[in-house]
């Protein structure tokens, strides 16, 4: 079998991401730097079990590794299941457990480059507070993308009196997913955030104390309305599914008693 080109580029390109040598590689991987190197120089052909010991070595996501056999002229070992199919029960009734779970508290359903395919009520009431609706009930067919929504110059940046200080930290979240996943469209997300306004000189910017607290929280004000936020994100611990393993759940908790008040208060209207 003759090696494609694609296999050989694919391979050198997510080495040198990993900031490996073709000899750290091939430690890690258990063979020869010499095999290493004759694999980026098309000299030989992977076996289907190499192309997935280098993968696991790799790290990488579901959805490069099936790339990767590809190139190498092999059939694809990961599924991506449509979320509301039966394959993905499971998973669904999961997703829809843990945002009850959350009420009265936002918590949202997104993908791995923060399209909003799902949220509980306190998730339709907190993002209709910030967008100036009753109600937003996310559409999975045309979902929103909450980082665009979040760096946009409107309608959500003006409301964030610490918008700076939390950007800093989001947008080198998104960076570090383009450099993980690899992905032309994780890249394609992080270039076009860079070029809201104000976004890359945020970036270059050196993180802040954020004072007492043990992490970063949202400072929101609309209004007479304020409120302190801090978030966690989940994912599926052992996915064997591309689309379970890009799915996160992204849960807001009130940083002090009247943010939690304000949501109570919302619930019981």
């Amino acid at each position: 079998m003759d090696v494609t080109p694609d296999f050989a580029s694919k391979l050198r390109a997510w080495r040198q991401k990993r900031g490996l040598s073709q000899l750290d590689l091939a430690l890690q991987a258990d063979v020869s730097q010499r095999h290493i190197s004759f694999l980026e120089l098309r000299r030989t052909a992977p076996s289907r079990e190499m192309v997935m010991r280098l993968c696991a070595v790799l790290d990488l996501p579901l959805r490069e590794q099936n790339a990767l056999l590809l190139a190498a002229g092999f059939a694809p070992v990961w599924r991506q299941s449509s979320p509301g199919t039966t394959e993905m029960a499971m998973i669904d009734r999961a997703l829809d457990f843990m945002l009850a779970q959350h009420e009265p508290f936002p918590a949202f359903v997104l993908d791995r480059r923060w399209h909003l395919l799902r949220a509980n009520r306190g998730g339709q009431r907190f993002a209709g507070f910030l967008l100036g609706v009753p109600l937003f009930a996310p559409d999975p067919e045309a979902p929103v993308n909450l980082a665009d929504a979040f760096l946009a110059p409107e309608p959500m940046r003006p409301l964030f009196t610490n918008w700076r200080e939390v950007v800093n930290q989001f947008i080198r979240g998104v960076r570090a997913d383009a450099l993980a996943d690899g992905t032309d469209e994780t890249k394609a997300l992080f270039d076009r955030l860079l070029g809201y306004p104000d976004v890359r000189s945020v970036l270059d910017a050196t993180p802040t104390d954020g004072g007492p607290d043990p992490v970063l929280s949202m400072h929101i004000e609309k209004g007479d309305t304020r409120m302190k936020l801090f978030t966690t994100l989940a994912t599926l611990g052992t996915p064997l599914d591309i689309t379970a393993q890009e799915i996160r759940v992204e849960c807001f908790f009130p940083a002090d008693d009247a943010s939690a008040e304000i949501f109570k208060r919302w619930a019981a209207a």
